[in-house]
């Protein structure tokens, strides 16, 4: 596939991805669930609520609790989805993931939205930046980023058949619609949507499309970028990393993310172990969020397509 090819369907935020991911997953299967944790109309969900009344349960603003009780509903064969903030999903209850999820191996899926410097205007206190690192350090914890609408909805209904504990994270704002709805999403293989061998550029959840941008940007320059979706953090597509760097000799990580603990640093672990090679970092600089529109905390934070092409030459000029 070439850059150029891709199109767009249109703008929506993932969290209705997963809202309507949840329920096309629970019209085939009668044992999902879904608990909130007093965020029902935020997660999207709904519709779910209207057609699977006696499968909601509304926990209140006790993120703890509903991580305990997701947990106890797996033993008797339900699979539960938590719905919260990304923040209140992982930080506010890290001791109970662990314990409870974790290390006790419940088939709990574990899905957040508002993640990122996208929450916006909530500021850095809701702005968990730190969530992927935190998940994917968990034994046995499966991390999806998905970049889309589209992309969303299938991880929803992916993972429930998928055995295991999992974190899905997506977002809030409308954002444009750019995969297809036929296209293939397998739990632990990256998508690569561009083939090119001057610079690699892994990317996942709303920075794929900053890096679809950037890889535009720089075919202007002459530059051919191999732009990868890595929707799936862990377990990491460690084949498909290895492919990429082997041929491009060097590359960009993209994460809406701390740049310390996150999508880069998983690259960045192969490649020292079977490929190294130069790699610059966009993503958070070991800070904390604010409050602002989006685009404008994309833009102050160096989240853009020029900071992923000025990324890029440099890793190009360090081969």
């Amino acid at each position: 596939m070439a850059l150029k090819d891709i199109k767009v369907s249109g703008n929506k935020d993932t969290r209705s991805g997963f809202g309507d991911g949840i329920v096309e997953a629970a019209r085939k299967n009668p044992n999902i669930v879904a608990l909130t944790a007093d965020l029902a109309g935020s997660l999207k969900l709904n519709q779910f609520m209207k057609e699977f009344p006696e499968r909601f349960i509304q926990c209140g603003i006790a993120e703890a609790n509903m991580m305990g009780v997701a947990a106890g509903l797996t033993i008797g064969g339900k699979i539960p989805y938590t719905t919260t903030f990304a923040n209140f999903s992982t930080g506010r209850v890290y001791d109970q993931i662990r314990q409870s999820i974790a290390y006790s191996e419940k088939n709990v899926k574990i899905c957040a939205s508002h993640a990122g410097l996208t929450l916006g205007e909530d500021g850095a206190t809701h702005q968990i930046l730190e969530d992927i690192g935190l998940m994917k350090m968990l034994p046995g914890m499966t991390v999806i980023v998905p970049c889309d609408y589209n992309q969303t909805k299938q991880a929803t209904m992916a993972i429930a058949d998928y055995q295991g504990p999992v974190y899905l994270r997506f977002g809030r704002p409308s954002w444009p619609i750019f995969t297809s709805p036929e296209d293939s999403f397998v739990i632990g293989k990256a998508q690569f949507l561009s083939e090119g061998a001057d610079v690699s550029i892994f990317a996942c959840g709303h920075m794929v499309w900053q890096a679809v941008q950037a890889g535009l940007r720089l075919e202007e320059k002459g530059i051919h970028a191999e732009v990868i979706n890595i929707h799936t953090i862990k377990p990491l597509d460690s084949e498909a990393v290895i492919r990429s760097l082997s041929k491009t000799k060097c590359a960009v990580t993209c994460e809406e993310h701390n740049i310390i603990g996150g999508l880069g640093d998983s690259i960045a672990q192969v490649a020292s172990r079977f490929c190294p090679v130069p790699i610059e970092y966009v993503g958070v600089n070991d800070s904390f969020g604010e409050s602002g529109k989006p685009t404008e905390l994309l833009k102050k934070y160096g989240l853009e397509p020029e900071n992923i092409v000025a990324a890029a030459e440099k890793a190009i000029a360090r081969k």
